[in-house]
């Protein structure tokens, strides 16, 4: 199939004649076009346009093209959004569109769809405090495209009404339209905004001049970002109001086309923002600029924000559903672990806030609080939770949801499974069988078993001509342990502490360091153990030559869930595969792999 094709364009102002006689002409000429996309003030800004306005939401005129708009404010919005909200149509839970009238639709608040195969989020309104009902967007709207950024796969299309705060900086053009520094228009949520969400497009209206920037590279994503802003339909300053696309989506391209960059490609431009911010810290690192030929690839500007719980009544979207929330203590909204427990067992964030979800019988999720196994005694507190945790969790072996074609090699206590998403072929996963959150905290006798896994698991390796590096992140958080192995050439063993250090560096942090070169197998991890304390979340790496690394992350501090497949990733020179999910297989080839696998390790498998 070729891919969609899409015409942008900045501020309508309720211009409709003369936006859809240019759509026309466009379609005729370079069509035909799948849909049209507007950001920036779509209604008029005067009494004198709403009548044409309003010859189309009433159907006197036709809309020739499957239009979809953010900017809900104007003269003549809050009329026609308030009758569209109350239609019987538009009831329920829709991110794709509320319909105002034939192929016209508003993009309400903030949400993700897919259009034409293409996945767009958007931010509807622009940033007041003023708490109008229409034209602005709220907390709320944030959150939930904030937990977005947190979901597999890469966003092609973002949307917003206005631009973001420092977009041009590191730009390598010298000709920057005249306007675009002016601060109107910009806006400092959007700049955080498109860091995390990291789209491979962003459109931005409301300063009314064209700008194409170069592309850019995102801090922890291969793929790069386009960044278009647009001028207003019928400027008299000529300003492009009108801009086509054509982006092959990102759900059916390999890792290898997500990855290219063009020869123009610069850095990111928030980055700098961020660290100009950043007072002393910032000094220290301004000469470490993220490179591409770095082996580590992480902002060191983000690292460190607090958590806190705010004032207010409301639950944090954020928090509740990632577990952690950038704005800290800053946040206006509660930062409650009950309420993310409870997110976590499969409830409704609505339920949770409001204690009612509009969605009703087509949401997805519970309308109940669920109870919990405690993780301490073992023992059920109410009713069927640890069944139902134990169906919910990828890694429970009485899941319907585990992946059974991966395993490997199953043991008393513990199972091996082929990484999802591997990094390399042989990258295997040590998981315990029952549902515990790490592996640290468990008592003698998994340990023994663990040892021996991972000794059998040295000495595969090494038949091939290898070493392996051992890590695991335990994160407060942590549902279901899994110990991860990952194979690396010999010839690189004796550098893959030096690439852990400098990956800490760059994060602020030091790792504490032991060698036990003479000591019996599993002396690593004994002194690991005094260490871990399951209040605290940790993260440690076992590598070549009996070198141990661990570091205890504080509550202040943002740690990359991936941050050891980063570091490896780095040292391997496969940025391209440093997220799993641009690593994906089909079904039958993981079976493949993993019986390929069984096979090789026969000999060493100590569960055979």
């Amino acid at each position: 199939m070729s891919p969609p094709r899409i015409l942008l364009c900045g501020d309508v102002l309720g211009r409709l004649n003369q936006l859809y006689k240019r759509v026309v002409s466009v379609n005729k000429s370079a069509g035909p076009f799948d849909a049209l996309l507007c950001v920036g003030q779509f209604f008029p800004d005067s009494t004198e346009q709403l009548d044409e306005f309003m010859d189309y939401v009433e159907g006197r005129s036709v809309i020739p093209l499957s239009t979809y708009f953010i900017g809900d404010y104007g003269v003549g919005a809050a009329k026609v959004l308030l009758a569209s909200s109350r239609d019987s149509g538009n009831q329920g839970f829709k991110m794709d569109g509320l319909k105002i009238c034939a192929n016209l639709h508003w993009l309400k608040g903030s949400g993700k769809f897919t259009l034409q195969g293409l996945s767009l989020a958007y931010l509807s309104g622009r940033r007041s405090s003023d708490g109008l009902q229409f034209g602005t967007y709220t907390q709320d709207d944030v959150d939930v495209l904030r937990a977005i950024a947190e979901e597999p796969g890469v966003i092609d299309l973002f949307l917003t009404n206005e631009w973001p705060t420092g977009v041009t900086n590191r730009a390598a053009t010298p000709d920057i339209p005249p306007g675009v520094s002016d601060p109107f228009g910009s806006d400092s949520t959007v700049s955080e905004l498109v860091v995390e969400i990291k789209p491979r497009y962003h459109i931005a209206g409301t300063k009314g001049v064209f700008y194409a920037r170069e592309p850019y590279s995102n801090v922890d994503a291969v793929h790069v970002t386009r960044f278009l802003g647009l001028g207003s339909v019928g400027n008299k300053e000529k300003q492009k109001f009108i801009h086509a696309i054509s982006p092959i989506p990102s759900s059916t391209m390999s890792a290898a086309e997500i990855s290219m960059k063009p020869p123009n490609t610069t850095l990111s431009p928030y980055t700098l923002t961020e660290r100009k911010a950043e007072a002393s810290d910032s000094a220290k690192r301004s000469s470490n600029s993220v490179s591409e030929s770095q082996y580590w690839r992480y902002d060191v500007s983000q690292k460190r924000q607090k958590y806190g719980t705010a004032d207010g009544n409301k639950l944090c979207f954020k928090f509740t559903s990632s577990g952690s929330c950038p704005r800290g203590e800053k946040c206006n909204f509660h930062h409650d672990m009950d309420a993310r427990e409870q997110s976590q067992r499969g409830v409704c964030f609505d339920f949770l806030n409001k204690g009612k979800c509009e969605r009703g019988p087509d949401c997805s999720f519970k309308h109940s609080l669920q109870n919990e196994v405690d993780s301490q005694s073992g023992k059920r507190r109410s009713g069927n939770a640890g069944t139902n945790r134990s169906k919910e969790c990828w890694f429970c072996l009485s899941s319907p949801n585990i992946e059974s074609h991966l395993i490997v090699s199953v043991g008393e206590r513990f199972y091996c499974a082929l990484a999802k998403g591997h990094l390399v072929p042989d990258h295997i996963l040590i998981v315990p069988v029952e549902h515990f959150p790490n592996t640290l905290s468990l008592g003698p006798e998994f340990e023994t078993e663990i040892n021996r896994l991972q000794n059998c698991l040295q000495k595969y390796f090494k038949s091939q001509g290898k070493e392996v590096v051992f890590f695991e992140w335990v994160s407060k958080r942590s549902t279901h342990a899994n110990l991860q192995a990952v194979p690396i050439p010999t010839s690189r063993a004796h550098v893959v502490q030096n690439i852990f250090d400098m990956a800490a560096e760059k994060l602020g942090f030091k790792f504490v360091a032991s060698k036990s070169a003479d000591a019996p197998p599993g002396e690593g991890r004994k002194s690991l153990r005094t260490q871990f304390d399951s209040n605290r979340s940790f993260f440690y790496a076992e590598l070549p030559e009996c070198v141990t690394l661990s570091h205890v992350i504080e509550e202040t501090e943002i740690f990359p869930a991936q941050f050891g497949r980063e570091v490896l990733a780095g040292l391997l020179n496969m940025a391209d595969k440093a997220d799993w999910r641009n690593c994906t297989h089909s079904k039958e080839e993981e079976t493949k792999m993993a019986e390929e696998f069984k096979i090789r390790f026969e000999n060493f498998d100590p569960n055979k």
